[in-house]
């Protein structure tokens, strides 16, 4: 298990993540048509060639969810109990095919919960950017976290 738990997780605690992922065609495809999605700025390269961006764009909920998932290895993975919420979610720049992305998280805030004694309530704010360094997503998670075992 690599995550951490409620009692390392600091407010102020920054992590930049080690795994970082280049977004493909087929990722964006995938996602797109799996979430039923039929935008043709995200699966019709004519299309797209016709906007301001001129290429297909990944679709932002494919981008929120790798850099949700890029953070886990390092925060969560064995020691989150759930996922209770996104906030302020913003794409200040768009992704595309062939972007590299990674992911920064800084513990926002930390805090015992109310209802569960072996749990804390933590915020996370992930930040995400390309090989340019542009920020390309920004979000507030709040995960419900195991305390260390006794």
């Amino acid at each position: 298990m690599s995550g951490l738990w409620f009692e390392d997780l600091t407010e102020g605690l920054v992590v930049e993540h080690a795994v970082r992922r280049t977004v493909t065609e087929t990722d964006n495809v995938l996602f797109t048509t799996m979430t039923m999605n039929p935008a043709p700025l995200h699966l019709d390269h004519q299309y797209a060639e016709s906007t301001e961006f001129g290429r297909p764009l990944v679709n932002s909920m494919f981008t929120l969810a790798l850099v949700v998932g890029l953070s886990v290895p390092e925060l969560t993975l064995g020691t989150i109990v759930a996922q209770l919420g996104l906030d302020d979610v913003t794409f200040p720049a768009p992704v595309f095919q062939g972007d590299t992305v990674r992911v920064t998280t800084e513990v926002v805030s930390a805090r015992s919960s109310r209802s569960r004694p072996d749990a804390g309530l933590v915020v996370f704010e992930h930040r995400a950017q390309n090989q340019r360094n542009e920020l390309v997503c920004s979000c507030k998670r709040t995960g419900l976290m195991h305390r260390r075992p006794a």
